[in-house]
């Protein structure tokens, strides 16, 4: 029987080719990956070319790593033998990872640094920072602070928004005798369970501790204290809104 349906040219090859495409991805997230059907062959023409481009300036900045990460245009890396990459790691374009660091920046399997986003481990000379954790599949956002002078841990499979800060440090205040920048600072660390959700210009402060399978709203401040697992929170300060 003959098929009248017209069939347009070159979408076989182009099936053909997101297929494997999506197939290399997965094997190199560890996990499985399939791309939209929808987009256009120049469009992954573009972003294959690029991601080309990332592994090249990888293979440059870190020869000796194996797999290289995929590096970005403008980044930038201070006390790089502090950094320490799994497979598929990309560093976004503009990012800045400053690593000087007691336990240095760990970045597991696909984990990801947004473009123009700030890893800050030592804020002062005068006392070296603790650095920075996160687990495998992990997406820290674009236009991000990560300030980790007290620690910061991240679970696996967490997300982060756009815009959102991680203060892992306090000023001293209590000697009004002492400009506040004279008196030091304190250190607890945060905590970001597994599976995670931190929403787009959130604010997370020095203690937080927040458990599995929590989601932060837009915009909320997260204080100092235990966030119990599979808890929605949000406002100014953040509060339970809901179990999930």
């Amino acid at each position: 029987m003959h098929d009248d349906r017209a069939v347009e040219p070159g979408a076989g090859s182009q099936a053909a080719v997101i297929r494997r495409l999506s197939e290399y991805v997965g094997r190199l997230k560890g996990s499985p990956f399939v791309i939209d059907s929808r987009i256009g062959v120049g469009y992954l023409a573009h972003t294959v070319l690029e991601r080309i481009a990332m592994r090249a300036r990888g293979a440059l900045r870190f020869p000796f790593a194996a797999p290289r990460p995929f590096v970005g245009r403008r980044v930038r890396i201070r006390a790089k033998s502090h950094l320490h990459l799994g497979p598929a790691v990309t560093l976004g374009h503009g990012s800045v990872i400053d690593a000087m660091s007691t336990d240095g920046v760990w970045l597991a399997r696909n984990t990801s640094i947004g473009q123009n986003t700030r890893i800050e481990c030592t804020g002062s000379l005068r006392t070296i920072g603790k650095g920075l954790r996160a687990g495998e599949n992990v997406g820290l956002g674009t236009d991000c602070l990560y300030g980790c002078a007290g620690g910061i841990e991240i679970g696996d499979n967490t997300i982060v928004g756009n815009f959102v800060t991680f203060h892992a440090e306090n000023h001293l205040i209590d000697d009004l005798e002492t400009p506040i920048r004279l008196q030091g600072v304190s250190h607890s660390g945060i905590t970001v369970g597994t599976d995670c959700w931190i929403g787009a210009k959130a604010t997370v402060l020095d203690g937080a501790r927040i458990g599995d399978q929590c989601v932060i709203a837009a915009g909320s401040v997260v204080i100092a204290g235990a966030y119990a697992p599979r808890g929605i929170y949000g406002g100014v300060p953040a509060k339970l809104l809901r179990i999930r």
